[in-house]
């Protein structure tokens, strides 16, 4: 089969590589001329572990291509993949889908007699019978079989969930677009991966609520987060406890200063004005939006806090600023709120990142970057963890906290035992780490009396 990706950013050229590592011809077009020439030299323009060596090895096969022209793309393809943007447009945080819809007016000029146009982008139901309707009215002598595929690759670990995927999810009307796509994933129905087949509108609708559901899972946690530290609970024990239920699962129970990356917050920002639309508001999922921009705000009052009250005329040292580890990707990351807001309120910020400084320097003006952890907390007076790179897991606590002028430590990813932390000279703080903290009576009784009056709102709301 030949496949014709367009789109070369993370989602197309991770697709792309690891549809040829099965053994399919694949061209990735691009309009960017610096992308493209820079694939065709062997530069990856972004950081996904594995991705090179994948690339290469195509590339030297004779079965991946890149180039700038959509007709040399659409060529004699059987499959033609949009991969292109669906930011979240400004002024109403709905999916900007004119990336989408100009890639197809343009495609439209170049296929044959028949065509399988598949978006492999996320975007809002309705989509691909749109895309579909707009095809048929530039083209009405083509055969256009329209489908919906959205990817489920997490940062990080794209090419193991593409090779190895809970489900490929497959919206599809037509019978020869089914046989199509089926065709194309039976590397991955022999070695069992379920293929799903559903509606267009199902598919779509799947990648938002999938999204929405694990960040929803993520802002529970953080809020039980905040409950544990007034109570005296551990967020870890709570959440090993919860996550053994088999009906819940463990994955993405780990409290932190919020979640950011290239899906969740448009995603759920997408779903929500998608349902305010159809005039079935998503209430829960408006409050997860709410609360993670919240909690980034929270997280830097909270450094706040450890430096005694103030940063002003303090030095705050960032490990890490990605979104998340093992990715250089910068988009909605919690540091692009801390940051600034540390600054603004007189701040000195260092920081280092094994990945993500390229990106995060244009974003984070007037931050000192370091190469190092030890660097970066020469002088400081507080440090902080925020992104949980694993060579920050590693480091020599004592040594950092010799270099030190301050003793705070602010983990926000709860790297480090407060026990150690503490054995180094840290004054520590973690994220839901409670256990030990209500250390007088009174705080026992206030802690007490919130939930005695919490059981009595209860008690009342159920006789009413």
């Amino acid at each position: 089969m030949k496949i014709c990706m367009i789109g070369a950013g993370y989602v197309g050229l991770v697709s792309a590589a690891c549809f040829a590592d099965f053994g399919w011809n694949i061209i990735c077009v691009d309009k960017d001329n610096d992308r493209v020439e820079g694939l065709k030299k062997g530069r990856i323009p972004i950081y996904e572990p594995g991705l090179d060596d994948l690339v290469e090895r195509n590339v030297a096969a004779g079965r991946m291509h890149f180039t700038m022209s959509l007709e040399e793309g659409a060529r004699g393809a059987d499959v033609i993949f949009l991969a292109v943007g669906t930011p979240m447009r400004r002024g109403d945080g709905y999916a900007d889908l004119s990336y989408v819809f100009e890639a197809a007016e343009e495609l439209a000029q170049h296929v044959g007699s028949e065509i399988v146009v598949t978006t492999k982008s996320t975007v809002p139901v309705g989509t691909s019978r749109e895309l579909e309707r707009r095809l048929r009215a530039l083209r009405p002598d083509v055969d256009f079989a329209v489908c919906s595929n959205p990817e489920f690759l997490r940062e990080a670990s794209a090419i193991r969930d593409f090779t190895h995927p809970d489900r490929v999810l497959i919206g599809v009307d037509s019978p020869r677009g089914r046989e199509v796509m089926a065709r194309l994933y039976e590397p991955l129905a022999l070695r069992k991966a379920p293929i799903v087949f559903t509606s267009r509108e199902s598919a779509e609708l799947a990648k938002y609520a999938a999204n929405a559901f694990l960040a929803m899972k993520i802002t529970f946690i953080n809020e039980v987060a905040d409950l544990c530290e007034m109570v005296g609970a551990d967020v870890g024990e709570v959440a090993n406890a919860i996550g053994a239920d088999g009906r819940i699962g463990s994955k993405f129970l780990h409290a932190g200063p919020g979640y950011g990356g290239s899906c969740f917050p448009k995603d759920v920002s997408a779903l929500v004005r998608t349902a305010r639309e159809a005039r079935c508001p998503v209430s829960l999922v408006e409050q997860v939006e709410k609360v993670n921009a919240e909690r980034k705000i929270s997280m830097g009052t909270r450094i706040e806090e450890a430096a005694g009250g103030s940063v002003r005329g303090k030095t705050i040292a960032i490990l890490g600023v990605t979104f998340k580890p093992n990715t250089d990707d910068m988009r909605e990351a919690p540091s692009l709120v801390i940051v600034p807001m540390l600054q603004a309120r007189g701040a000195t910020v260092k920081a280092c990142d094994p990945q993500g400084r390229e990106n995060a320097e244009m974003l984070l003006p007037e931050v000192e970057w370091c190469s190092s952890a030890l660097e970066t907390a020469r002088d400081a007076d507080v440090l902080v963890v925020l992104t949980e790179w694993n060579e920050f897991r590693a480091v020599d606590l004592k040594q950092l906290r010799a270099t030190m002028r301050g003793d705070a430590l602010v983990d926000l990813r709860n790297v480090y035992q407060p026990a150690q932390a503490e054995a180094a000279g840290f004054t520590y703080r973690g994220v839901g780490r409670g256990a030990g903290t209500l250390k007088s009576p009174r705080q026992l009784d206030v802690a007490l009396s919130r939930q005695n009056g919490l059981a009595m709102e209860i008690t009342n709301t159920d006789a009413g």
